[in-house]
């Protein structure tokens, strides 16, 4: 075969109308998400339960929360470097196996110490299978759409996440907690074949190796609808770097103070998230709300993130998603300092709290589409994992420093204002990254230099 020209993996989906082929990849990314989130949020759907059950004061339970979330940091910086080395695909059936193997044995815990290990080898295939998602979604969608489609395929875990509250709720009262685990953990196993079978490996993973051209064609054949590229060398356009470590990657060629500042965006955005879902609703509960008022109030915040990831997604695709995400950041800090001066009128309290969520939920959301971009093909996955990886751990200590700043400040006014503050820093980093990043027409922030 004679060889015509070069051309892009990217240049190859821009050109093609986004084909059903792609949707597959989409959906299968959407529904592992989906599930994802249930499992994520399995323990606290069981947690009632299992304190009547077990007889345990809700602060015994710490350690099996803390247990999931220190998991999914450490999947987060183990499966990305595997994605980068051996494949999305691989990483991704690991991942999977991985939580869905480690929930349904969870089923089987007879006491909390058994039941916290087993969540930290579940929060480990979590942590792996939400990055090698996202570098899936993004390197299967055209540039123009890229943030928008993966921002809708991350939805998927605020849908598991909220419809495993309503069916948990049902398979409690009939079958008992453990049958939530054997749900959650059937899930992703039934899952598998799916995968296995209708999963393609990622086509720009495929365009960086040379030997691999076959594959590549065969899929790339399916994006356009026919062999019009057949006279073209495929390349990825960004595989640099080969031989180096996906991990060394994210700190060579300009990329290291943007690494950097992505990971104080993430460790922020993280921070403010898990300390407001965690201790909202019990600072709601000492300024006079009821339990169900109070969750009805809560419940604003993951609302207004779902509405605000879609809508800053499309802003994202529009404009320079660095100087959207980094406004965003900043409306959210202004919305938490307003909820200590609205705590007493409900209505303006779920008002500020739909803009919280609105700007934290959906400017995290963003974020990850964002990172996706701004990395090349082998160092991607490791890319966004780690900074994922980086959140957790904020959102650990986010979680476990709610307590203390309730004791350091009684008044909700000076509280909510110092929770806002890390909302200001991540917009600072963001803003700072616009400075060494630039957007391509029609796509994502790219490197600069």
């Amino acid at each position: 075969m004679t060889i015509k020209n070069t051309v892009t993996v990217d240049q190859i989906i821009g050109a093609s109308k986004l084909s059903g082929y792609q949707i597959l990849v989409l959906v299968l990314c959407f529904v592992v998400v989906a599930i994802d989130g249930f499992d994520t949020a399995a323990i606290g759907y069981i947690a009632p339960a299992l304190m009547q059950e077990w007889g345990l004061k809700p602060a015994q339970l710490g350690p099996a929360f803390g247990a999931g979330l220190f998991g999914l940091m450490i999947g987060a910086f183990l499966m990305g470097p595997v994605a980068d080395r051996v494949g999305r695909k691989a990483a991704m059936l690991i991942s999977v196996a991985v939580f869905g193997v480690g929930t349904l044995f969870s089923a089987t815990s007879s006491s909390l110490e058994m039941l916290t290990l087993i969540r930290f080898l579940v929060g480990i295939g979590l942590g792996g299978a939400m990055p090698t998602c996202i570098a899936l979604t993004s390197e299967y969608s055209p540039q123009r759409q890229r943030v928008l489609l993966v921002t809708l395929s991350f939805c998927g875990f605020t849908l598991g996440f909220a419809l495993g509250g309503a069916l948990s709720a049902q398979i409690i009262v009939h079958y008992g907690w453990r049958a939530v685990l054997v749900a959650g953990g059937m899930a992703p196993l039934l899952l598998l074949p799916a995968l296995w079978l209708w999963l393609p490996e990622s086509v720009r993973y495929l365009a960086a190796d040379p030997t691999r051209q076959r594959a590549l064609r065969k899929i790339v054949d399916r994006i356009a609808g026919d062999n019009r590229w057949a006279g073209h060398e495929i390349v990825a356009g960004d595989a640099v770097g080969q031989a180096r470590s996906p991990i060394s990657l994210l700190f060579v060629d300009g990329h290291a103070k943007a690494t950097l500042l992505v990971w104080v965006a993430y460790f922020c955005s993280l921070f403010v998230f898990y300390l407001l879902s965690s201790w909202l609703p019990t600072i709601m509960r000492g300024s006079g709300y009821s339990i169900p008022d109070a969750a009805r109030i809560a419940a604003m915040v993951p609302l207004g993130g779902t509405i605000g990831a879609v809508l800053l997604a499309r802003l994202m695709d529009r404009g320079n998603p660095c100087l959207v995400l980094s406004l965003t950041y900043l409306l959210s800090g202004a919305a938490i300092a307003a909820l200590g001066h609205v705590i007493a009128e409900p209505g303006w309290l779920a008002c500020a709290a739909f803009v919280v969520g609105f700007g934290v939920v959906g400017a995290q959301t963003g974020m990850n589409a964002f990172v996706a971009g701004i990395y090349p093909t082998p160092a991607r996955a490791t890319g966004i994992s780690w900074a994922l990886a980086v959140g957790r751990i904020g959102s650990i200590v986010g979680s476990m420093t709610g307590g203390a700043l309730l004791a350091a400040f009684a008044d909700p006014g000076s509280l909510f204002q110092m929770v806002a503050i890390p909302t200001v820093l991540a917009a600072v980093a963001l803003y700072a990254i616009n400075a060494r990043y630039r957007k391509p027409a029609g796509g994502v922030a790219v490197n600069a230099h």
